[in-house]
């Protein structure tokens, strides 16, 4: 007469799991040492699982342990249905931290104050139980990435770092921002010769644009007349909302801070952009709050990626 198997959700699954350890490794010991039991707590373990199939699974002597053609059967499915709860239980857990997790961003001060706070606000709604911390860095950004004091980073692009991965999110055209009173006539672009022969208001720190823009200055044998150096580019265009001097700035902030007082003015020969990224370290995962949380930010910046273009990972093609 025909039996019938047991029902799956009979089974016990640590049963299955003893089974496992003994058809791996051929040998009732070394299952029982990888379980922590006994050895005939084992032995009973794979007679009760016999028992309940009604079949044998296993050729016992006294010298090696073999599997019957029912038990190699078993064992094959078992290893499929243990990857299978493997990968459920990883893709519960990371859920979990989805919902959960902490994210550490560090992001240079021009995007912090002008991209950044509305994809926040998206992100806050979508998963408000997940924490974010900001760090708002002018220099250093790199650096904090580098040494995992922070999950990514948003900033320049940065030349010959090897540490690093700079995924591009998007290219940003620099801008010059004058007062009125140092245009005699009116106009919606200067050439950098021009601009640069204008009193000028540079950043103190040495920042990543910074640096290009000197870099661009040098290879065209200008130089610029720095009146003032500042620290925060907020104070760069308040000084040139008082007319003290002309500033180069990306376009965001540029845009962001209109005044009837001063005048934007595209940069043009050369014309000067910078390619704005997400910074990760190389070979290093990023979190699934974190994965998230910069999958958002090159979805609302425009990324490439994002708009179905062409991959926009760079590992610092660029002098920005």
């Amino acid at each position: 007469m025909k039996r019938d198997l047991p029902a799956v959700g009979t089974l016990n699954l640590r049963l299955l799991q003893t089974f496992m350890l003994v058809a791996e490794h051929r040998s009732f010991r070394i299952a029982a040492e990888h379980a922590h039991r006994s050895q005939s707590a084992v032995s009973a373990q794979i007679k009760q699982l016999e028992h309940q199939l009604g079949i044998s699974l296993l050729h016992r002597t006294t010298r090696q342990v073999n599997l019957t053609r029912e038990g190699q059967e078993l064992l094959a499915g078992t290893r499929r249905a243990m990857q299978e709860i493997a990968l459920s239980l990883r893709t519960v857990q990371e859920s979990l931290d989805m919902l959960r997790g902490n994210v550490v961003l560090a992001c240079v001060p021009t995007v912090a104050s002008t991209r950044l706070p509305s994809i926040l606000s998206v992100f806050e709604k979508d998963y408000p139980e997940v924490r974010v911390s900001l760090r708002e860095l002018q220099t250093g950004l790199n650096e904090a990435v580098r040494e995992r004091h922070v999950d990514f980073g948003v900033g320049p692009v940065v030349a010959g770092d090897k540490d690093l991965d700079f995924d591009v999110i998007f290219d940003e055209p620099l801008m010059a921002l004058v007062p009125k009173s140092f245009l005699r006539t009116p106009r919606k672009s200067i050439s950098l010769a021009a601009l640069t022969a204008m009193p000028m208001l540079v950043l103190s720190t040495a920042t990543a644009m910074q640096q290009y823009v000197e870099a661009t200055m040098r290879a065209r044998s200008l130089t610029v007349k720095a009146k003032y150096l500042c620290i925060q580019a907020q104070t760069q265009i308040a000084m040139v909302e008082a007319g003290l001097g002309a500033v180069i700035l990306p376009s965001s902030l540029v845009q962001a801070r209109r005044s009837p007082k001063t005048q934007a003015l595209r940069i043009v020969d050369p014309t000067m952009s910078r390619q704005v990224a997400i910074i990760t370290r190389r070979g290093r995962s990023l979190s699934p709050a974190a994965g998230r949380l910069a999958q958002l930010i090159r979805e609302l910046t425009g990324s490439r990626a994002a708009t179905g273009g062409s991959s926009g990972t760079r590992r610092g093609d660029s002098p920005v």
